[in-house]
């Protein structure tokens, strides 16, 4: 884990990657939850008999946002800045849902830096980032993910 002191600290590491998350397991529980607070009950999400039938592999498939609303969880163990008031979800460029997750996969990121930005108080950081599927043979997700982060 890449543990920085101060926000501005981040522009030592700009163009290298930062480091890869721990594993997390998207299970059907997780999927439901995330369709209950959304509203995307779609059947491909939540319906575990008819996507047997009907889904290839057999299995119900996590929603895009719930694989892209992982982002800081996972985020979360791959660095820390000891000295900061606060960091937020700034927003995603390019968010591209390039392979589908099914209930019962683990999922883990990648973080490269690719850009840090001087801001009032702090820094916004701009990181390339690859949601890895395991035993996929493509990302779940590929998005440049950006968080503001303040003295």
């Amino acid at each position: 884990m890449l543990e920085v002191d101060r926000p501005a600290d981040f522009k030592a590491h700009i163009g290298k990657t930062i480091g890869t998350s721990d594993w997390v397991l998207v299970d059907q529980a997780m999927i439901n939850a995330f369709a209950d607070a959304t509203g995307d009950h779609q059947w491909i999400h939540v319906d575990v008999e008819r996507a047997k039938k009907e889904m290839p592999g057999g299995r119900t498939i996590a929603h895009g946002y719930l694989t892209l609303s992982l982002l800081p969880r996972l985020g979360e163990t791959i660095y820390r800045i000891r000295n900061t008031s606060r960091a937020i979800n700034y927003g995603a460029n390019k968010v591209r849902f390039t392979n589908p997750v099914p209930s019962g996969s683990r999922v883990r990121l990648h973080y490269t830096l690719k850009h840090v930005e001087d801001i009032k108080g702090g820094v916004r950081l701009t990181f390339d980032s690859t949601v890895e599927l395991e035993g996929g043979d493509k990302p779940a997700l590929v998005a440049e993910a950006v968080f503001l982060a303040f003295d």
